[in-house]
């Protein structure tokens, strides 16, 4: 799916614009991932990680995404570069087309000032939009508080957890708690 530009003024009077990926974005995107994984612990992947992607995948994976109707993603430009993104994807099958999931990524010089919360309520609308939406879910690593401060301010609650399911760089393993919003 492909979302409809929209611009916000940011907490600290910055212009900001949200739009869907395109191929052009895809260098990008690569350097924005590695860098949102090196600035935190908290996302799934780490930095290294994204060196095995190439930019033909990446522009590849862009293209699925714009023209799968059960998936959407938004990037938000900062002077024209990229600050975050996030992406909501919905089940299909008849037992889970009810359920929806979100994910978000923001590089660290952009925290507080209000795009996380604006990402969570573009996805919110959107899922309420899709017929037969019934919740929202997002899974949030164990220690990241300002994460699951963001999910509980946009309405979401703990439904569960998945023991030591992260394996973190030091070798210790944390918890993986599920969230659910209801719409």
């Amino acid at each position: 799916m492909v979302f409809k530009e929209t611009k916000l003024e940011l907490k600290d009077g910055r212009e900001a614009l949200f739009r869907s990926p395109c191929e052009a974005d895809a260098a990008e995107m690569l350097h924005f991932i590695t860098k949102a994984c090196g600035e935190t612990e908290f996302l799934l992947r780490s930095p290294e990680e994204w060196a095995s992607f190439s930019l033909e995948k990446e522009k590849s994976f862009v293209n699925e995404i714009n023209h799968d109707q059960n998936q959407l993603m938004i990037l938000c430009i900062v002077n024209e570069k990229i600050a975050g993104n996030c992406q909501i994807s919905f089940r299909a099958g008849m037992k889970e087309c009810h359920r929806a999931s979100v994910a978000i990524a923001l590089l660290q010089e952009y925290w507080n000032l209000g795009i996380g919360t604006r990402m969570f309520e573009e996805m919110i609308q959107i899922a309420r939009k899709r017929d037969g939406v019934r919740q929202i879910e997002i899974d949030f690593i164990e220690g990241n508080s300002r994460e699951r401060s963001l999910y509980e301010k946009m309405g979401f609650r703990i439904t569960g957890v998945k023991p030591d399911a992260i394996r973190m760089k030091d070798g210790t393993f944390v918890n993986e708690y599920m969230m659910l919003k209801r719409l």
